[in-house]
């Protein structure tokens, strides 16, 4: 019996040591959604993420008035992020919202994915001004610590997304001089045949493609069509120093029938 307890002990410990993460491209508040527009999706989105209880939630297509409403719906978060339009409030947010209770942040940035990455702008072919926002942070109890890097890609920038993946890498080796652990989520709007994302996979672990969940094969963005699970896989979960224990993707659906974005979010558990 004392020895099933010490067992059961040293699970519970190395469980709560454990760092839960997500990526999750909740979609814009784009009054043009019909049934799917921020207003019916927002307290399925939120409920979602206050019930998987991630340490660290990364987060696409945020703007400012859904940051707030993001902020008064998940009272045990804190974030760091800024609009990419401007540096401040203006346009869209790639936030981090992370356990306040649980953990220290040490430092945090964003840097746009651009050739002056210091300066609000807009990178080589890409349509939008993108950004990655990063923080390390500090687990409060245990004091260990952990980069995490957040970023959304353009859509349209070939060349952008390309050498957008040159510079997070970049960024990455030139931070983390102690070799920290790192996580990187986002929506890289590429598939895993590319070249890019390849790339990424040579630096970090791909945490879908490194483990062998049910549905790891399955799309992550939807476009709100609900007679299907997705069309392709483009949100990510990479990491370096951690070892990946569970990846999944949650398929959720508002009251309404639609689907709470048009990404799946990518859930991942690490050790």
């Amino acid at each position: 019996m004392f020895r099933i307890l010490i067992v059961l002990f040293f699970t519970l410990v190395q469980s709560s040591d454990d760092i839960k993460a997500i990526s999750y491209n909740i979609r814009y508040n784009n009054p043009k959604d019909g049934m799917n527009v921020w207003e019916n999706r927002k307290a399925t989105v939120m409920g979602l993420l206050n019930e998987q209880s991630a340490d660290f939630v990364g987060l696409q297509e945020v703007v400012h008035a859904q940051l707030l409403d993001l902020v008064e719906g998940l009272p045990t978060y804190n974030y760091v992020g800024i609009g990419r339009k401007d540096g401040k409030t203006k346009g869209e947010y790639s936030p981090i919202f992370f356990k306040k209770d649980k953990y220290s942040v040490l430092q945090s940035n964003t840097f746009w994915l651009s050739e002056t990455p210091d300066l609000v702008s807009k990178g080589w072919d890409a349509s939008l001004e993108r950004i990655c926002t990063y923080g390390l942070f500090e687990n409060k109890k245990n004091r260990q610590k952990v980069w995490v890097f957040n970023t959304h890609f353009d859509h349209r920038g070939v060349k952008a997304r390309a050498k957008s993946v040159d510079l997070i890498i970049e960024k990455v080796e030139s931070l983390n001089e102690e070799n920290y652990p790192v996580i990187v989520t986002g929506d890289f709007n590429l598939t895993p045949d590319t070249s890019p994302i390849q790339k990424m996979q040579s630096h970090f672990l791909d945490v879908q493609k490194n483990l062998t969940p049910t549905d790891a094969n399955f799309p992550t963005a939807n476009s709100f069509n609900t007679q299907s699970r997705g069309v392709k896989r483009i949100d990510y979960v990479f990491v370096k120093g951690l070892k990946p224990i569970q990846a999944k993707h949650l398929y959720q659906k508002t009251p309404m029938g639609g689907w709470a974005s048009d990404h799946h979010p990518v859930v991942v558990r690490l050790k």
